[in-house]
């Protein structure tokens, strides 16, 4: 068994760590921390973990109930930090200094470039010489370097959405580089911490935009779209343009991003058609175990619970544009799911280890 320690554990992708590692055959989860909640039983705080341990017939838990939420993490071989930016970069030093390896949930590592970081997230990197060795965690683009890194720079819900739900098309280089992306996401979005524009009576029965000035995720997304269209031998000769802009939908769970990009035309003059575009997507995913391409627009209760993506493109030939609808559940994929992916690799074991699950219907 791999020790594992939880940093943050009362966040919501703690939570959900927790959930999909209850019945993680190969992670044990024994030391979890939260300041808030220090001294606390994990039980006292997440009643569901007692039903999980009858599950696990003839293994150890993976997870024991009564574990004492600590300030500080114990010594394990693998810890999940879910801390804020800024304060998880100075957290994952000091693991990394102790020996254990770290997938970091926060945004801290994502950006290879510390300017661009210290831009959009308004301070100065504690740690930006880390930058060079974190390996973005997006297992469809990075499976063969994240077994050969200590720290796992866990991609954002929305940028996950968004990059896997284009990187085919820009790998083909069969779009300009001009991008229109409108994502819908669930409150859980927004972390557990109290926000007026988060409480039931704000968000239920309305929907608003947000981020219109500039998201953080957005140089997040150029930064892999790029290096997707670059590796594909489709370097864009003029800058790439991203408008995203995301949306709060009063749903618990879920994002539903809708791409367009303009297509470009063969030396004839013609657009690939949808067939095509699809034949296209099938091909580049067509051994990925959480990407599904679709043949109708898919919903977000689709993933509800899951480590899934859906992805359902299509051409529009009177606008010259290609759509793509993708789909995730924001605390799975977009985060704890995906962070499990990438330890599963980390250590050696097939991604899809501890997260079997299908969505949840209705």
């Amino acid at each position: 068994m791999t020790t594992v320690s939880i940093v943050n554990v009362t966040s919501y992708t703690g939570s959900e760590l927790l959930r999909l590692l209850a019945q993680h055959p190969y992670f044990e989860v024994t030391s979890v921390t939260g300041r808030s909640m220090v001294g606390k039983r994990l039980e006292e705080i997440f009643p569901f973990l007692r039903a999980g341990i009858p599950l696990l017939e003839g293994k150890r838990p993976a997870i024991n109930p009564s574990l004492i939420i600590t300030e500080e993490p114990a010594q394990t071989d693998l810890s999940f930090v879910c801390l804020p930016h800024a304060a998880a970069a100075e957290a994952v030093v000091k693991l990394l200094q102790r020996g254990t390896k770290v997938v970091d949930l926060s945004a801290d590592f994502r950006l290879r470039d510390v300017a661009i970081y210290e831009e959009w997230y308004k301070h100065v990197h504690p740690a930006p010489a880390l930058l060079e060795t974190a390996v973005y965690g997006l297992c469809e683009t990075y499976r063969e370097h994240i077994p050969q890194t200590n720290l796992i720079a866990n991609p954002g819900c929305h940028t996950t959405t968004s990059i896997l739900g284009l990187s085919p098309a820009f790998a083909a280089g069969i779009v300009n580089p001009d991008v229109i992306i409108d994502s819908k996401t669930g409150i859980s979005g927004g972390g557990r911490n109290p926000n007026p524009n988060y409480h039931f009576p704000e968000a239920d029965e309305d929907l608003s935009a947000y981020g219109l000035s500039g998201h953080r995720h957005m140089p997040e997304i150029a930064q892999e779209l790029t290096a997707v269209a670059v590796q594909g031998g489709h370097p864009f000769a003029t800058d790439l343009r991203i408008t995203f802009v995301p949306h709060l939908i009063p749903m618990t769970r879920g994002i539903l991003a809708t791409c367009y990009a303009d297509l470009k035309s063969d030396e004839n003059g013609a657009l690939p058609t949808t067939a095509e575009v699809r034949t296209l997507y099938e091909n580049y995913y067509k051994n990925e175990p959480f990407v599904h391409v679709v043949d109708q627009s898919p919903h977000t209760k689709w993933t509800y619970g899951s480590n899934h993506c859906f992805i359902y493109p299509i051409v529009d030939q009177r606008a010259k544009r290609l759509i793509v609808v993708s789909c995730l559940d924001n605390l799975v994929k977009g985060a704890s799911g995906q962070a499990i992916q990438n330890a599963n690799l980390l250590y050696g074991l097939p991604e899809t280890t501890g997260l079997a699950a299908l969505g949840i219907h209705p």
